[in-house]
């Protein structure tokens, strides 16, 4: 289980005196403990591995957009940091779909639940992110998913 080896993680950067590794680690633990409160608040149960590896890739894509800001706004140290962090992250995802294996993925989707045009994008984008939630960039799927039903 994910969560697992993210408090097992945690505690070896800790021991380790890792400071950059510590922080983004106890970053990671507080959205998940937030996400989890707030799924309390709904009346669902702890979050699920493939909700967290979403979550993921969420924290990495908002690093991502503040590298860029960083680096676009003269200020190369934050956005080196962000980057570190992105690259600590990432390394707790799961292997990501290659773009062969993810337009296959979305072909057998589509003719699976009878995906006959636009419209259906928003079916077919809920199965993808329900299976395939942090192995896959969901940002290039959704131009994958357009070609595939248009």
């Amino acid at each position: 289980m994910i969560r697992t080896t993210l408090t097992e993680a945690l505690t070896a950067a800790v021991k380790a005196q890792d400071k950059r590794r510590m922080s983004t680690l106890r970053l990671i633990t507080a959205a998940l403990k937030d996400r989890d409160i707030d799924a309390r608040g709904n009346g669902k149960g702890p979050l699920s591995d493939d909700e967290i590896f979403g979550l993921l890739a969420k924290m990495i894509k908002q690093r991502q957009e503040s590298a860029t800001i960083y680096a676009d706004n003269g200020r190369p140290e934050l956005a080196a940091q962000e980057r570190e962090e992105i690259d600590i992250i990432a390394s707790f995802l799961p292997q990501q779909l290659g773009e062969d294996e993810a337009k296959a993925a979305i072909a057998a989707v589509v003719a699976e639940i009878g995906a006959a045009g636009m419209k259906d994008m928003g079916k077919v984008m809920a199965v993808l992110k329900e299976r395939f939630g942090g192995r896959m960039d969901f940002g290039k799927a959704s131009g994958w998913v357009k070609a595939a039903l248009g």
